[in-house]
């Protein structure tokens, strides 16, 4: 009888001590890492609401842990804490920023109220050259703005008979070889000669600061070796010519590529008339 009482007692010991031993969580430790770091921080001061929101889910997630242990509702409960403990510490270094740009800017504005004062004291000073600058200025703006017009109509002109797009080596123009050129020549018709004054024109208005380059293509019929002059030779009229028409040299470069860049298929006649062109690349 006395040997059964004292494993009673040792039992009832060992249960109380492995109680004691249980540990938290790890979702509950780091809410209670998450929420002393918030406190400690500017979230005591700047962001105290959502301070006070992520105490109250620490709380339930402890009383949760005191009264079940670890169990799952208590980890959904730490993790619940501590994620609002983070957002109540995120805010609140967001409201710190804001506050401090803030002064930033007013400080800017202290700054340039200053800088304006003297400077208006200076304008009062020379307003009549101030004038003369406004008038240049505008005259200035009403040039950029005929330069676009004369430019956007320069872009209308070139869709009326060529391809044109945006791509990301550029702006391309596509001329079909058989306006251009009769079959398997690279002088160009009397016809074509008007077509690129047009073009040779909208070069020149719509940028004439960037570089460019004429690019000569053909059909796969006919051996690699001619296909390739025959771009090559196309591509050198086209630039020549540009060139007589004001476009600076310097500006233009040509090259050919025979049928290794082939946009149609070369076993139709429609797909060997698309890949029978000159595109000129205006680029970015």
């Amino acid at each position: 009888m006395k040997q059964t009482h004292l494993v009673s007692i040792a039992a009832l010991l060992f249960g109380v001590a492995g109680c004691a031993t249980t540990l938290p969580p790890p979702e509950l430790t780091s809410a209670r890492t998450a929420y002393q770091r918030a406190a400690s921080g500017p979230a005591a001061q700047h962001n105290p609401t959502d301070l006070h929101v992520a105490k109250e889910s620490l709380d339930n997630a402890e009383r949760s842990f005191e009264e079940d242990g670890d169990t799952q509702v208590t980890r959904d409960l730490g993790y619940t804490a501590d994620r609002r403990a983070e957002m109540a510490s995120s805010r609140a270094r967001t409201m710190v920023a804001m506050a401090d740009h803030k002064q930033i800017i007013a400080s800017m504005h202290a700054s340039t109220a200053n800088q304006l004062e003297q400077a208006n004291a200076r304008l009062g000073r020379t307003q009549g050259q101030l004038v003369l600058t406004g008038q240049a200025l505008a005259n200035e703006t009403e040039r950029r703005v005929r330069a676009e017009q004369r430019a956007a109509q320069a872009a209308a002109d070139l869709a009326k008979f060529a391809s044109v797009k945006q791509e990301t080596r550029g702006m391309v123009i596509t001329l079909a070889g058989g306006v251009l050129f009769t079959s398997a020549k690279s002088t160009l018709l009397p016809s074509a000669q008007a077509k690129l004054d047009q073009v040779a024109k909208a070069l020149t208005e719509m940028d004439p600061e960037s570089t460019m380059v004429v690019e000569g293509h053909t059909d796969s019929q006919g051996t690699a070796g001619a296909n390739q002059t025959l771009s090559e030779e196309r591509a050198k009229a086209v630039r020549d010519y540009l060139v007589s028409k004001g476009v600076a040299s310097d500006r233009i470069t040509s090259a050919g590529f025979g049928p290794s860049r082939s946009i149609g298929d070369n076993a139709s006649a429609e797909g060997r008339a698309n890949n029978r062109r000159v595109e000129i690349v205006v680029k970015p």
